[in-house]
């Protein structure tokens, strides 16, 4: 069958992909639309095996919450780079995958998402040209009248989610914000995991040993630092990012409520970023664009 203007037209609305693409895949399979779909689905897997070792430091986040703060969904989609982030079929791929891991719930959104929308993954690195991963995913859903408080920085790579006992609009947002800007590692410095606190004592009694004083004062010194590190790390010890005179908790005491846990994403944290000057990275993209 002779392959059409029409159904080359038909194959990149179904699919997304390019011209060229389309019509290549038509000639393979003789105009038979559906086995070309297959047959661009098995290039995109190829595809997207060969670029799933490139780094995804850049990307976006998406965020999805109930109107009543009864449940919300905070995920990290990694991508190559900040054009590519920008692309608006990534952005609607984010917004997928938030409002998917709100439908999944607590249990284990991550590996659901990946399980459930891998193949549309692979797809997409194939369309946009740069290796795509989904990194993170958390829902908190409280079952007994809890309230989630959400945050998203405008550029959405930062985002907190909050969970406290009881809802608060107002305060809830101020503490999203807050553990954004600030990023406590936990609610309560006792929540801080015993390896973690054993680490940073070490290192400030290898510190203090240095200073020569008396292995007493040694001691006395590295608990006070420990206690510090404690106070720093944990959301109710901190100083209120918007009233320093105040500790976060002192505020949620006043409001009657307390913060049972907390979430912080930023995009790429704890990725080593591969550093391309600007004429690199559009030859790396014009080469993508060609199939490499």
């Amino acid at each position: 069958m002779a392959v059409t203007t029409a159904m080359i037209k038909e194959l990149r609305e179904r699919t997304g992909l390019g011209m060229l693409e389309c019509k290549g895949a038509l000639a393979e399979t003789y105009g038979d639309i559906e086995a070309a779909i297959e047959s661009l689905r098995k290039k995109s897997s190829l595809k997207a095996a060969k670029k799933a070792g490139r780094t995804t430091a850049d990307g976006l986040l998406g965020l999805k919450v109930a109107a009543d703060g009864s449940r919300a969904a905070l995920v990290e989609i990694n991508i190559e780079t900040d054009f590519a982030a920008k692309n608006e079929k990534f952005k609607a791929f984010v917004e997928k995958m938030a409002n998917a891991a709100y439908d999944i719930g607590e249990s284990d959104p991550l590996d659901a998402l990946n399980q459930q929308f891998n193949a549309e993954r692979e797809t997409l690195v194939q369309e946009i040209g740069e290796n795509i991963a989904i990194r993170r995913a958390v829902v908190f859903a409280p079952k007994d009248g809890g309230y989630v408080a959400h945050y998203l920085h405008g550029d959405q790579r930062k985002a907190s989610l909050v969970e406290m006992t009881k809802s608060n609009v107002e305060l809830g947002k101020d503490l999203a914000m807050h553990v954004t800007a600030m990023n406590p590692m936990v609610v309560r410095g006792e929540d801080i995991a015993a390896d973690v606190v054993a680490k940073e004592r070490e290192i400030y009694t290898a510190q203090a040993a240095e200073s020569g004083k008396p292995a007493d004062i040694v001691a006395k010194m590295v608990e006070g630092r420990v206690r510090k590190f404690l106070a720093e790390s944990s959301l109710l010890e901190q100083p209120f990012v918007k009233d320093p005179n105040q500790k976060v908790g002192q505020l949620c005491k006043q409001a009657g409520l307390e913060c049972r846990r907390l979430v912080r994403f930023e995009v790429g944290e704890g990725i080593e970023k591969v550093e391309m000057d600007f004429a690199a990275e559009v030859a790396a993209q014009v080469k993508s664009s060609q199939g490499g």
